[in-house]
């Protein structure tokens, strides 16, 4: 008995929807990179954690706006019309997804980037940290450690 289908795969149809619904809602780190480099006019990317995680860190042209206080503050920092990409820490953390409900009530177009900023920092993308702009290595378990992009 084979335990990948134990559970019998859905359909090639219900797979593309699934699959596509998922591109409507979710971004990954290197297009977000790719895209706050292009400077794509409309596109926030907001940071939705704490005032000390954001010192410690966050990405360069982030907006900081903690999810607490998107509802009260975010027409005042991002444009109706624009659309929102948030991000925590990564994976072990909700609180993109929760920054992302609070901007779909208000209104606003809204993906979360996948993997957080673990996996820009693992992907060796530049974070701003107090005055400078730094890069560690890249993990090579994230991303190719030539630093060319991965091809996906």
């Amino acid at each position: 008995m084979s335990n990948v289908l134990s559970t019998p795969p859905a359909t090639s149809a219900e797979a593309a929807a699934h699959f596509a619904a998922r591109l409507r809602y979710e971004t990954d780190v290197s297009d977000v990179h790719a895209d706050l480099e292009a400077r794509v006019p409309g596109l926030f990317v907001v940071d939705s954690r704490s005032r000390e995680a954001w010192q410690q860190g966050h990405l360069p042209g982030a907006v900081h706006l903690p999810t607490g206080e998107i509802a009260a503050r975010a027409a005042e920092l991002i444009p109706a019309g624009s659309v929102v990409v948030t991000y925590c820490w990564g994976p072990g953390c909700n609180g993109s997804t929760r920054a992302a409900l609070e901007f779909a009530k208000l209104g606003y177009q809204v993906k979360e980037m996948i993997g957080g900023y673990e996996y820009w920092v693992r992907e060796g993308l530049p974070v701003r940290a107090g005055g400078d702009v730094i890069r560690r290595p890249v993990d090579d378990l994230t991303a190719p450690s030539l630093g060319i992009v991965c091809g996906c």
